[in-house]
């Protein structure tokens, strides 16, 4: 049985506090990467490792660093891989689960951050906000009927991927505003989208009767590409288009296409082809209607330590309590990791699982 229980950390961690609690925990030896780590250096950092905490953002992390099956090579004895985020753009679940290496995210630990963000971005598009600063900084405002917004009250708001983050939206969204909430997801059925507050549809259907599309859903093969020119063409005339999910759902040529066209009233980007930073000659940076954040929507300093405590708490859980985790991304690799702890550290996971 080893000693300790190697843990690779990919920098930056949410806050400092992931630290703290892992570095107080006898049972784990802590090592670093980051994105100084240069590829020769891969196979003797994780040479032993047992668990890797990795960055969420494709962007954020060095292509040699993500949770692939290339990593698996110089990481024989790797039992898991938690994400600092709820997204885990740079793990390929599929290969972990085909190695037995079970997959952890910090689900939810954001979710008040995102809705808030995206129904800000709501009420600054609808209010015109954006553009009546821009006018007022190139000191041409004169008229304020120029720059006339509309209400968010009693409009309807359609939400792709009824999640935790799309559920707290219909949330603030049906309380706060009194607007009728449609909802498009094909993994619930109407029974618990109702219990949310939401009417389930067709994408079509949502695309054509909303005021205001909020984009919640995961990036997939099913949603990369999802919001394109067919689809932006099917919303309604002076529509509201958010996207706090991720990036490559939405086109943005044809975003970009449609404000020109005015056929979108505005968009509330906080996800871009390029992260954090998109190049300086996009056009969507530019436009008058367009607000724009650097994936920013869940960077609050509540949901930054939330997911940094619940990440701390996944891991000492799973290898010295030997819980199931509570955000088990694969659940089809347990039956393996289980064999190959108990293998490693002499301890049946299931049994603990079974005597509590």
């Amino acid at each position: 049985m080893p000693q300790k229980i190697t843990l690779v950390y990919a920098e930056p961690t949410p806050r400092p506090v992931f630290l703290e609690i892992m570095r107080a925990q006898p049972e784990f030896s802590l090592r670093r990467c980051g994105p100084d780590t240069r590829p020769e250096e891969v196979g003797a950092l994780f040479a032993g490792a047992h668990a890797y905490q990795t960055g969420s953002l494709r962007d954020e992390l060095p292509r040699h660093l993500w949770a692939d099956a290339a990593l698996l090579r110089a990481a024989p004895d790797l039992l898991a891989v938690s994400s600092h985020g709820a997204g885990y753009d740079t793990v390929d679940v599929a290969a972990m689960t085909e190695a037995g290496v079970i997959v952890m995210n910090q689900k939810g630990g954001n979710a008040e951050g995102v809705a808030e963000h995206a129904v800000g971005m709501m009420l600054a598009l609808l209010k015109r906000i954006p553009e009546a600063q821009a006018a007022m900084r190139a000191g041409t405002m004169r008229v304020r009927e120029a720059v006339m917004g509309r209400e968010l009250a009693d409009r309807t708001v359609g939400i792709i991927g009824l999640g935790l983050i799309g559920t707290r939206i219909a949330e603030i969204c049906r309380l706060a505003f009194r607007c009728r909430i449609l909802a498009a997801d094909p993994y619930l059925d109407a029974a618990t989208i109702a219990a949310r507050g939401a009417e389930k549809v067709e994408l079509a259907t949502l695309l054509a009767e909303s005021d205001v599309v909020s984009i919640n859903c995961p990036l997939n093969d099913e949603t990369r590409g999802m919001i394109d020119a067919q689809a932006l063409a099917r919303m309604r005339q002076g529509a509201i288009l958010v996207n706090t999910a991720r990036q490559f759902i939405h086109d943005e040529r044809a975003v970009l296409a449609a404000l020109e066209s005015g056929h979108l009233a505005g968009a509330g980007l906080d996800c871009w082809d390029r992260e954090p930073q998109p190049p300086l000659d996009n056009p969507l940076l530019h436009h008058p209607a367009v607000l724009a954040s650097p994936h920013t929507a869940g960077v609050t300093e509540e949901s930054r330590r939330r997911i940094a405590t619940w990440g701390a708490e996944q891991l000492i859980g799973l290898f010295v309590k030997g819980e199931r985790p509570p955000r088990l991304v694969n659940p089809a690799a347990w039956p393996a990791f289980a064999r190959r702890f108990s293998a490693m550290f002499g301890r049946d996971v299931e049994a603990r699982l079974a005597a509590e």
